[in-house]
């Protein structure tokens, strides 16, 4: 009778035990249970807080909770990389990582985080050209008279970008190693204030995102004298390559999210879906694709391969030229 008392209480206590992991596997199933938090290691008003920030409305409908964007910039985008290296790996912050990301383990010397251990990638959003503009008042034309203009003053041509170590940042240095010409660099926190200054006089010309800058050539604001990529984009139509006139010359910019290292797959298949869904819905579409940008969204392993490649690609010149962050 003992041994029977003991067996049902052995019984009881096991059934609740599992009873009790049952209770749990709904609250582990049910991310997201709260707000995501969405850095954007740059100023607002730049291409990739335009990228964050659509992206943010069409994962909140995805989710099912809202996708909050956060500003954090400074330091070649590794304030707001670092806040989310540092956060808890619950997939409830991430990163919209850019051109920075892949150049930053080569360029800085101390970095506040490991880069090959640090993420989890999540999804590569999309790549595009950046373009070279000028204020709709500029003297420069053309490629050809950006390149004789610097040759006959050297140095005093200025070039903006969103920050040391950025697509405009590094498309400037290939521009004066291939076309040997002396510029001089004005790093800003951000593309809204590098824009600011452009169309303000203050600096003379951008390599900026097609996103950033898409608004302002359409209004006349600004003048498009190329694209950086190998090809002619067919967002802007009309627009010759910088290939054309300087040969060899390509740059490309690309935008991706990444999660703390140690996210739950799980959680990370949640996420990618969600940005999947999101980027390659009309909204993102209408907003993005006609400023140059082409959709990628495919899997944590493209932009894992993707990032590799752009590393290795631009080591080469940010020691050729010792590139140093701000």
């Amino acid at each position: 009778m003992r041994c029977s008392t003991l067996g049902f209480r052995r019984v009881l206590i096991l059934a609740m035990g599992l009873a009790g992991l049952g209770g749990l596997a709904p609250a582990l199933a049910a991310f997201p249970e709260r707000p995501v938090k969405l850095v954007v290691p740059f100023s607002p008003g730049g291409g990739t807080d335009l990228i964050g920030r659509t992206l943010a409305n069409g994962m909140t409908k995805a989710l099912g909770q809202s996708v909050i964007v956060e500003n954090k910039p400074g330091a070649g985008t590794l304030i707001g990389s670092d806040a989310v290296a540092k956060s808890a790996p619950d997939g409830y912050t991430l990163v919209v990582a850019s051109f920075a990301h892949a150049v930053n383990p080569s360029m800085v010397h101390k970095m506040p985080y490991a880069p090959d251990k640090a993420f989890t990638p999540v999804i590569l959003i999309g790549r595009g050209p950046n373009v070279l503009v000028v204020r709709a008042a500029s003297p420069l034309k053309s490629v050809k008279d950006m390149m004789q203009a610097a040759a006959a003053n050297p140095d005093k041509l200025s070039y903006a970008s969103q920050g040391n170590g950025t697509s405009a940042h590094l498309a400037g240095e290939m521009f004066t190693n291939l076309a040997k010409v002396r510029m001089t660099h004005i790093p800003y926190r951000g593309a809204g204030p590098a824009l600011t200054d452009l169309l303000g006089g203050q600096v003379d010309m951008m390599f900026a995102t097609s996103s950033a800058v898409g608004a302002f050539i359409d209004a006349g604001k600004l003048r498009a004298l190329a694209v950086t990529s190998p090809e002619r984009s067919a967002a802007l139509k009309g627009v010759p390559t910088i290939a054309e006139t300087v040969p060899g010359y390509a740059v490309e910019s690309w935008y991706g999210l990444y999660a703390p290292a140690g996210t739950p797959a799980d959680v990370v298949s949640k996420l990618n879906a969600a940005a999947k869904k999101a980027a390659q819905s009309d909204e993102f579409r209408l907003k993005i694709e006609q400023e140059g940008l082409s959709v990628s969204a495919g899997t944590p392993e493209e932009l894992e391969a993707y990032v590799k490649a752009e590393e290795i690609r631009w080591r080469k010149i940010v020691k050729e030229n010792n590139i140093q962050p701000d």
